[in-house]
């Protein structure tokens, strides 16, 4: 049965078909998600349905309280809803670090019995991890279509400046009013679209992680993210023009991305390589003290620039691997040690390795992933195959204006250089780039991303 998406009188988004056999530990749903225009004003009858109760912190930033915060906390007021504020403030772009998750739990009461957080990324973030701590029940109200994380159950959170994913609250209830989403800045939807498209990526590096290393794959996640995807580049016109229904495929779109989280409790079938080296590039500029790019349009510039390397890796010919010479250019555990230290700062390398304990191979378990990769070509092949063509995936991005290469991010060109290299060191999930590191080819396809360590040549 194929996943369906239709809506009840009241808005409510209903899914169906996620009934699946696959060896992945599958979750209920369970959870109400609203999309619609005039939803602001029914928060409140949204809330009772659930009996969440009345004492509620509602959590926003400078322009997200703007946006529609005010309104909500209006809407709960009028309707006897007691509600404390809890409006960051920032001279710059809020981000869900140290600082903001400790004023949201500093604004939590003994009485107080949910909270709601007005935003996007970072505020669900920061509310999503104190829900967890707290143990509090939330609601989501959207105020952009820009990230996928509204219905996740994964916090990415900063640090002490690292990019750290921790396990954390689903919303009960998530509001997207798409009357509220369709005043968002273009850049904003375009960071959007720009998520979804690394779904392409996503899905497949999951497939290659099923064919190299046995990993479960659930299909109906893979077809959940695919369909979404698929509609959104169909329509790329309607998203431009702001438009009742490209609004609504977008935020399906990333909303149907969350669900599979939701379903599998990770983030699998979302996010991969190119969320690696996007999380890099946030990772550092905030350790400099500099802005990030929106995470959403870093992903689609770091889709852009490991997408050549599927199509590149889909004519090799594996069989001609010098296996005694991979071995002899190895890294070794120490090597791979200093390395990481040095790519990810001593203690954000201590905190990546003890969180993916299995990341560094012996020699015989690379022979044997570079053996199923000779032996299972053919099946490589044809996941690289179902990849849409690149020149698809860049017409989108210029129709939406989005920021297409990592200049216009302002990263800088050491900065790239080493994320492309260690990008695939970041945690254990398997992509396109271990499995051509593995094959003893990254050399090979990095040679427009030189990058010297320890006074040699990577």
């Amino acid at each position: 049965m194929a996943v369906t998406v239709s809506y009840d009188q009241d808005s409510r988004m209903i899914i169906s078909g996620v009934d699946c056999d696959c060896p992945c530990e599958h979750h209920d749903i369970g959870k109400d998600i609203y999309i619609g225009k005039g939803l602001i004003a029914r928060v409140p009858e949204y809330i009772r349905k659930r009996n969440l109760g009345t004492h509620c912190v509602l959590v926003a930033d400078d322009n997200t309280y703007r946006v529609a915060g005010a309104d909500v906390e209006k809407a709960l007021l009028d309707a006897g809803f007691s509600v404390i504020p809890c409006v960051i403030h920032r001279e710059h772009d809020m981000l869900p670090d140290d600082q903001s998750c400790g004023e949201v739990l500093l604004s939590i009461m003994r009485d107080t019995e949910f909270l709601i957080a007005v935003g996007s990324g970072s505020v669900t973030d920061t509310t999503r991890i104190n829900a967890e701590r707290t143990g509090l029940p939330f609601v989501s109200v959207g105020t952009a279509p820009s990230m996928d994380g509204y219905a996740s159950a994964v916090a990415p959170l900063l640090h002490r400046g690292l990019k750290i994913q921790r396990p954390a609250k689903c919303p009960d209830i998530i509001v997207c009013d798409l009357d509220v989403l369709a005043t968002a800045p273009m850049h904003m939807i375009a960071s959007g679209v720009g998520d979804v498209l690394g779904k392409y990526i996503a899905k497949a590096d999951w497939q290659l992680g099923e064919i190299i290393n046995g990993e479960p794959c659930c299909p109906v996640c893979v077809q959940m993210v695919t369909d979404a995807v698929n509609a959104l580049v169909d329509n790329v016109d309607e998203i431009a023009a702001k438009s009742e229904k490209g609004m609504r495929i977008l935020i399906e779109a990333l909303l149907l991305a969350g669900v599979t989280i939701m379903i599998i409790d990770n983030t699998r079938a979302v996010a991969s390589i190119e969320h690696n080296i996007a999380q890099y590039w946030e990772m550092m500029l905030v350790q400099r003290g500099v802005e990030p790019p929106m995470h959403g349009a870093s992903v689609g510039v770091a889709t852009l620039l490991v997408w050549p390397f599927y199509e590149k890796f889909a004519g090799e010919d594996l069989s001609k691997l010098d296996l005694d010479d991979i071995r002899a250019r190895r890294m070794d555990h120490e090597t791979r040690r200093r390395w990481m230290a040095h790519a990810y700062g001593e203690d954000g390398s201590k905190q990546i390795m003890r969180e993916n304990p299995g990341d560094f191979l012996t020699w015989e378990e690379q022979e044997r992933l570079i053996r199923t990769a000779q032996d299972r070509f053919e099946e490589i092949k044809a996941v690289i195959a179902a990849m849409p063509p690149l020149e698809k995936i860049k017409e989108v991005m210029v129709k939406l204006g989005a920021e297409m290469t990592p200049e216009e991010e302002h990263i800088p060109d050491e900065m790239l250089r080493c994320s492309m290299w260690c990008g695939k060191d970041y945690r254990t999930r398997y992509t396109i780039m271990k499995l051509i590191d593995e094959c003893g080819l990254l050399g090979d396809y990095l040679t427009d991303y030189p990058y010297e360590f320890e006074g040699k040549k990577l």
